[in-house]
């Protein structure tokens, strides 16, 4: 039997806004139990309150790794597990290697990749920490992680 959405813990990154933002309403109108992880606190917070109770908000950071687990914790103790995790946080921060400002600080391409890289890399171990516990359904699946990107990673950017 293949993993129903109604029966779906999901955690979606970048939940607030945009993609992420979809996303937690769509799977939460299925019947899912929805996780809202990401740093707009108000935002997160209305929108979560807007879902109802089997959505939550959690504050963290992708590019934290304690705010992440502490985050993953706080998901596993509402919803019992993990069996999706969704990375849409990301920033779409186009700049040029060379302006007519200089060359591209680094600290601006470091930001980006910290955030669409390593933020992504970061919830996929530890939402893969967690649903290695569970129990796996009839088709042997124990979780899925789905990765988003926006068209920029496939068109790239002046």
């Amino acid at each position: 039997m293949d993993m129903q959405v109604k029966e779906c813990m999901a955690l979606i990154t970048g939940g607030a806004s945009g993609l992420g933002e979809e996303t937690a309403r769509s799977l939460s109108g299925q019947g899912a139990k929805v996780a809202i992880f990401d740093i707009a606190v108000e935002r997160g917070k209305k929108i979560a309150a807007d879902l109802g109770p089997n959505c939550i908000f959690v504050a963290a950071d992708v590019t934290n790794d304690e705010e992440s687990r502490l985050a993953v914790e706080q998901i596993v103790t509402a919803f019992g597990a993990i069996n999706v995790a969704i990375n849409c946080a990301g920033v779409a921060d186009p700049g040029k290697v060379l302006s007519k400002k200089g060359p591209m600080s680094l600290a601006f391409f470091n930001r980006v990749v910290q955030i669409n890289l390593v933020g992504t890399l970061n919830i996929i171990r530890l939402a893969v920490e967690q649903m290695v516990k569970n129990a796996p359904n009839g088709e042997g699946e124990k979780g899925v992680i789905i990765n988003t990107a926006s068209v920029a990673a496939f068109d790239g950017q002046i």
